[in-house]
């Protein structure tokens, strides 16, 4: 099957940040994850302002009345690991366990979560607003070890919603598409790490109109560059994704992109660290020491992915991410 570039670069967004070269549970700078795209409870969001409850997109396309837009969110929700032992029919939570050789860690893994608005005519968004909670009730799930060993993963209720509206302009078959996401989820006073577990964590909105054609905002044409000065984004930055020329799908980061981003196709899979290079982070990696890399398989199973994904590079692997000449400028 074709990947697909979309994916590939919302996936990228949405793990961007979600643990940081060593890849180890005790590095410092592992100790504050979840840094991009938070949308958090009110009530945190409150007494410090930075952290924000919502987020919004703007962006114009231009399409008949009954064309239809798609919008899609998607976000991580923090999952409490917990490594514990039975004793008889009660779970004693641990630090850390070692079964068969194998350590288990606790700390945080974190799910995937989407909404979606089914597809919609642009007129009749703009009659009346689409909106679709998001109801995610407190969980837990426990996975059993062998002999007396268990994970136990957990996680708090999540509430908000996701609202779709949309503006005619005066400009003809243009349409302003506004998507806002709210987190409404109840939370006490507590330090940031406790709002994080009830925090939309990276979120990203992706929108596709297959029957029409979305503006660029960095590069908008002539005729369309009032109304895009006008749009407003708030925690979010709108980017024309696909292949280059293509104007039916946006993706809404809380990172800056450029429109039609890529990832490279040497890369050998996520490093969660986009702004770090692949190769000097895979050395980095086979540079560890024993019990260093022993330690990363242990604290969370996407960087023990990494690692044996590192270790299995053959040195032609190795030497493609060395440096790759996508094209040539002109030269007089």
């Amino acid at each position: 099957m074709t990947p697909d570039p979309v994916r590939a670069i919302a996936d990228a967004v949405l793990y961007e940040g979600y643990i940081l070269w060593p890849y180890r549970r005790s590095a410092l700078k592992n100790q504050r994850r979840f840094t991009f795209g938070g949308v958090y409870p009110p009530a945190h969001s409150r007494e410090h302002p930075d952290d924000s409850a919502t987020m919004r997109t703007e962006v114009l396309v231009v399409a008949s009345e009954s064309a239809a837009v798609e919008v899609t969110v998607r976000f991580l929700q923090i999952v409490r690991r917990t490594a514990a032992r039975r004793r008889g029919e009660a779970l004693e939570e641990v630090d850390e366990l070692a079964v068969n050789g194998e350590r288990y860690t606790s700390w945080e893994e974190a799910a995937e979560r989407e909404i979606h608005l089914a597809s919609t005519a642009l007129g009749a968004i703009a009659q009346r607003p689409h909106t679709v909670g998001v109801a995610i009730p407190a969980g837990r799930e426990v996975e059993e070890l062998p002999g007396d060993g268990a994970l136990v993963r957990s996680w708090k209720e999540l509430a908000g919603g996701v609202t779709v509206s949309a503006e005619r302009l005066e400009t003809p078959y243009a349409w302003r598409v506004s998507v806002d996401i709210e987190n409404t989820t109840r939370f006490a006073s507590g330090r940031r790490q406790q709002a994080l577990a009830q925090t939309f964590c990276s979120t990203h909105t992706l929108l596709h109109a297959p029957d029409g054609a979305f503006a660029s905002l960095a590069d908008p044409p002539q005729e369309l560059r009032a109304a895009a000065g006008a749009c407003r984004n708030a925690g979010a930055w709108p980017v024309l994704v696909g292949e280059p020329g293509a104007r039916t799908t946006v993706l809404s980061s809380p990172i800056i992109l450029e429109d039609y981003p890529r990832v490279a196709p040497e890369s050998p899979g996520d490093l969660f660290d986009g702004g770090e290079i692949d190769q000097l982070l895979i050395l980095n990696i086979l540079a560890l020491t024993d019990e260093e890399k022993a330690e990363m398989a242990a604290s969370d199973p996407r960087a023990r992915e990494i690692l044996e994904r590192a270790e299995a590079l053959s040195p032609e692997q190795l030497m493609a991410l060395h440096g790759t000449i996508r094209e040539f400028g002109m030269m007089r």
